[in-house]
């Protein structure tokens, strides 16, 4: 089956906006292939062993969108810019959700010889990401639109362009700017956590 075009997927789009069940029909294989490949290209980064898998950030991804039907769908890019914040609200709620839970999730404390205690390995922290990536969008919240779309999205450079109205090259200087910025601020976290 060849792939739709942008437009194609536009039009169903504003057609489901506007009620057309049909339209909704025929874009939910489109669209959940698309999420299947984004997802899976994301989660490859991850440790082996993290415990959302790829098909569980799709549904859960796909579950939220279907409450998103009155949402006034530009086109294509703007859909998957909304699953891109969509994916990240779920990828930080599961990684705040599972540190809360690695820290005693409300079970009394008690203090343990940190000598006994071995080194564990750390995923990337999605949380400091997230707390950054808020920062940032403070200073200059372009930035971190680009790095929601490219990260959390993968959005390619032109559909992160076509998403924020603004040219490939500025994309790729945020991109770039932003990277730097946000290593910077998460160094910095993480160096001051106890």
């Amino acid at each position: 089956m060849p792939e739709p075009s942008a437009q194609e997927v536009t039009k169903l789009l504003i057609d489901w906006r506007q009620g057309n069940q049909d339209a909704l029909d025929r874009l939910i294989p489109i669209i959940y292939e698309e999420l299947r490949r984004r997802a899976h290209r994301y989660m490859q980064g991850q440790q082996k062993g993290h415990s959302l898998q790829t098909t569980g950030l799709i549904n859960e991804t796909y579950l939220r969108l279907l409450d998103c039907s009155k949402v006034s769908w530009k086109n294509r890019a703007h859909f998957f810019a909304v699953t891109a914040r969509l994916m990240r609200c779920i990828l930080v709620d599961h990684a705040r959700s599972h540190s809360y839970k690695k820290r005693g999730g409300g079970l009394e404390k008690f203090s343990l010889d940190l000598n006994q205690i071995p080194a564990i390995r750390h995923d990337p922290d999605l949380v400091a990401l997230d707390d950054a990536l808020e920062a940032l969008a403070a200073e200059d919240d372009r930035k971190s639109r680009v790095v929601e779309l490219r990260f959390f999205g993968g959005l390619s450079v032109e559909e992160t362009a076509e998403v924020l109205g603004i040219s490939g090259q500025t994309v790729m200087r945020d991109w770039r700017l932003a990277k730097v910025w946000l290593m910077r601020e998460i160094n910095e976290s993480v160096g001051d956590r106890p």
